[in-house]
C-alpha cells in the first residue's frame, strides 16, 4: 500500500514545513556560531568553511552514490562555478559582519533580499511588476536612503549580502541539480583558492587551525557541516511546500538575527535605524501579502479545475502561473531546485 504523506490542514506537507522552519532557524542562529571561532580572521574562517563544506558534500555524494557531474553541460558548470564565487562573497561578508558588530546590518541584508530579487528580475529577466510591488520597491529604496543618512554612508554590508545572494539565485536559475551535487561543483570553484590561502597562512605562522586548541579546530571543521545541513533541509522543503509558503518562512532567519544583534549582542538601534527597518518591514508585508493572495487564488482555481470547488464567474482564474517567493510568477510546471 502506498503511504500518503501527512499534511497540515492547509495541505502543506508537515515534513516540508518542518524542514523549512529548521533550515531558517539554523541560519538565524549563525550569529551565535561564528563568534565561537573569532580567534581566526574572517578570511580564514571563510576558507575553512569552503573547504570543509566541500569535504562534507563529497562524503554525502559518496554515501548516496550520486555522480555530481552527471547531466551537467557547459552552461550548468558555468552557472554553478559562478554561483560558487558569489556565495563565497556572501559567506565572507556575513562572517566579517557577525564578528565585527554588524549583525543588524546582516539581518537587514536578508530582509531586503526579496525586494532586490524583484529588481534583478526587472533588469535581467524583463519581468513586469504590479503596482504594489513598485510601492514595496520604493519603500525599500527610501529605507536605504534613511539608513545611509543615519550611518553617514551606504549600508554596504546589507547591500553586498542582498546583491550577492540575489545574483546567486539568478545564475542558478533553471539549473536542475540536487543540493549536494551543487555544493560540490560550487565548492570546486573556490576551494583551490581557499586551500592556497590556508597553506599560505599556515606557512607564515598566522594560521589558527592548530594553534587555538582542539575545540577551535573542531568548530572550524563543523562550520562545513552547519553550512550543509540547513541547505539540505531547505532543498527538501522546497520540493514539498508551495513557494509562497517558503517565501514567508524565509523571514524567520533575518528576524532571529535581528533579535540576536539587538538583544544578545547589544548593537544600537537608533531612531533612524528603527525607521529604516520599519520601512523595509512594511515593504515585505506588501510583497508577501500580494504573493499569498495570488497563491490562494491560484490554489482555488486549481481545485475548481479538479472539480473540488464550484466555479463562479467572478472567481475565474486569469493566469496559469504559480507565485514565487518574491511575489513574481513561475510556470506551474517548473521544478523547484
Amino acid at each position: 500500500m502506498t503511504q500518503v504523506a501527512r499534511a497540515t490542514p492547509a495541505g502543506v506537507s508537515r515534513r516540508g514545513l518542518a524542514g523549512g522552519v529548521g533550515a531558517y532557524v539554523i541560519w538565524g542562529f549563525f550569529p551565535l556560531y561564528w563568534p565561537l571561532v573569532a580567534g581566526s580572521s574572517a578570511f580564514e574562517i571563510l576558507a575553512q568553511r569552503v573547504v570543509w563544506s566541500l569535504v562534507f558534500s563529497l562524503l554525502g555524494c559518496l554515501l548516496l552514490r550520486r555522480r555530481f557531474w552527471r547531466g551537467l553541460g557547459r552552461r550548468e558548470w558555468t552557472a554553478l562555478l559562478a554561483g560558487g564565487v558569489l556565495v563565497s562573497i556572501n559567506w565572507g561578508t556575513y562572517i566579517w559582519a557577525v564578528n565585527n558588530g554588524h549583525v543588524l546590518d546582516a539581518s537587514l541584508g536578508y530582509y531586503i533580499n526579496p525586494i532586490l530579487s524583484i529588481l534583478i528580475g526587472v533588469v535581467f529577466l524583463r519581468e513586469r511588476l504590479s503596482r504594489l510591488q513598485w510601492i514595496a520597491v520604493g519603500l525599500a529604496v527610501i529605507a536605504v536612503v534613511v539608513l545611509s543618512v543615519e550611518v553617514g554612508g551606504l549600508p554596504w554590508v546589507a547591500l553586498v549580502l542582498a546583491t550577492s545572494f540575489g545574483l546567486y539565485a539568478l545564475v542558478k536559475r533553471g539549473v536542475k541539480v540536487d543540493a549536494l551535487s551543487g555544493m560540490v561543483v560550487e565548492g570546486s570553484a573556490i576551494s583551490v583558492f581557499a586551500l592556497a590561502f590556508l597553506i599560505g597562512v599556515g606557512a607564515s605562522g598566522h594560521g589558527t587551525f592548530t594553534t587555538q586548541g582542539p575545540l577551535h579546530a573542531v568548530l572550524l571543521v563543523l562550520g562545513g557541516l552547519v553550512t550543509l545541513v540547513p541547505l539540505l533541509l531547505f532543498a527538501d522543503s522546497a520540493q514539498r511546500i508551495p513557494l509562497t509558503v517558503m517565501g514567508l518562512l524565509q523571514y524567520i532567519g533575518p528576524t532571529l538575527q535581528f533579535l540576536i544583534g539587538w538583544l544578545v549582542r547589544g548593537e544600537q538601534l537608533t531612531p533612524g535605524r528603527w525607521v529604516g527597518f520599519l520601512l523595509v518591514w512594511v515593504s515585505l508585508v506588501i510583497v508577501s501579502g500580494e504573493a499569498l493572495a495570488r497563491w490562494r487564488s491560484l490554489d482555488r482555481a486549481g481545485k475548481r479545475r479538479a472539480g473540488e470547488v464550484p466555479v463562479s464567474a467572478a472567481e475565474a482564474p486569469t493566469t496559469d502561473e504559480a507565485p514565487t517567493t518574491d511575489g513574481g510568477s513561475r510556470s506551474a510546471s517548473a521544478k523547484v531546485d
